[in-house]
C-alpha cells in the first residue's frame, strides 16, 4: 500500500484527507492519506520516517512549511522563491520539496474564469504577507507584465518588490484608485474577508471592464469583496478552487493518476466545511 500524509499542528481542521481520500476511492487505489498532528519539536523525527520509506510523500501545512525546507534533500526553484514547501515527494530515500499553491491558484482561475490572462496588462494584488508570495510567483510565471502590490504597510510591499523584480510595483492600499484603471485582475491575499471583514476605500468600479476578482480566503466562501464584485457585474473566483486544485500535483506524484476537481468533490468539501 502507498501511504501519504498531511502534517500540521493542529491538523484536525484539514480537509486534505477528504480530498485525497475521495480521489483514492474514485481511482480504486491501494493507498491511504492520513493526517498527523506533529509538534514542531517532532518534525525532524517524522521526516526521518518519510525518508526511511514509510510514506511516498505528503503535504505540509502550518506551522511547518518553512522549517521542512531544511529537512528535505532538494527544494525546487519556485518553492525557494515562495519560501515555503507544502508538498514532499519521496524517491529512493531522497526527499524533494515543492510548493503547489501557485499551481492551484492558476488552475483555479483557468477553470473558473477561462481566458483571464488574455490581453492582461496589469493585476492588483492586495496584501504582502506570506500568502502573497505564491500568488506573485504564479502571476510572474504566467507572464503578467505589471503587478501592483498594495499593502497597509507599504514597506512590506516594497521589500517583496525588491526581491521579486521590476514587474512588481509596490504601494499603500490608498493607491488602489490610481492603479486600478488598467487592471484586469484583482487578487486578495490578505486575511481581510474572514469573519465578514471588508476593505474600505476599494472601489471595484475603477477596475477595467471585464476584470476578474478573486480571493484566496474561502471561509466565508463569498467574502465581502467577492459579493461586491458580483453585485457590480465582475467575474469572481472564490478561494476554495485554489485549495482543491493545489492538491492535484501531489496526488499524481505520489499515486500516479491525475485526478479531476469535479463539482461533486467541491460540493463534498463545502458540506464538510459547513459553507453551504
Amino acid at each position: 500500500m502507498k501511504k501519504a500524509f498531511v502534517i500540521g499542528h493542529p491538523i484536525a481542521h484539514s480537509k486534505s484527507p477528504l480530498i485525497h481520500g475521495s480521489w483514492i476511492a474514485e481511482h480504486g487505489l491501494d493507498a491511504s492519506y492520513e493526517p498527523f498532528d506533529v509538534a514542531p519539536e517532532a518534525l525532524a523525527g517524522f521526516i526521518d520516517r518519510v525518508r526511511q520509506g514509510e510514506f511516498v510523500g505528503g503535504n505540509v501545512t502550518i506551522p511547518h512549511k518553512e522549517a521542512v525546507m531544511a529537512l528535505v534533500d532538494e527544494v525546487d526553484r519556485l518553492a525557494k522563491k515562495i519560501g515555503a514547501v507544502n508538498t514532499v515527494v519521496a524517491d529512493a530515500g531522497r526527499l524533494f520539496g515543492t510548493n503547489t499553491d501557485y499551481l492551484g491558484f492558476l488552475a483555479s482561475l483557468d477553470a473558473s474564469a477561462p481566458g483571464w490572462d488574455e490581453g492582461l496588462d496589469s493585476a492588483v494584488v492586495l496584501g504582502a504577507g506570506g500568502a502573497s508570495r505564491a500568488i506573485l510567483v504564479a502571476l510572474i510565471d504566467r507572464g503578467v507584465p505589471a503587478i501592483h502590490l498594495l499593502n497597509r504597510t507599504p514597506a512590506r510591499a516594497e521589500a517583496l518588490a525588491a526581491e521579486f523584480g521590476p514587474t512588481i510595483h509596490p504601494g499603500p492600499l490608498a493607491d488602489f484608485a490610481a492603479r486600478a484603471g488598467t487592471a484586469g485582475l484583482l487578487v486578495n491575499t490578505s486575511s481581510v474577508g474572514m469573519e465578514g471583514t471588508g476593505f474600505s476605500g476599494i472601489d471595484l468600479k475603477l477596475l477595467r471592464p471585464g476584470a476578474v476578482v478573486t480571493d484566496i480566503v474561502y471561509t466565508p466562501l463569498i467574502t465581502p469583496l467577492l459579493a461586491q464584485a458580483r453585485a457590480q457585474g465582475f467575474a469572481s473566483v472564490d478561494g476554495l478552487g485554489m485549495l482543491l486544485h493545489q492538491a492535484v500535483p501531489g496526488f499524481t506524484a505520489w499515486f500516479g493518476p491525475q485526478p479531476s476537481v469535479t463539482p461533486e468533490l467541491r460540493a463534498k468539501v463545502i458540506a464538510a466545511m459547513g459553507l453551504a
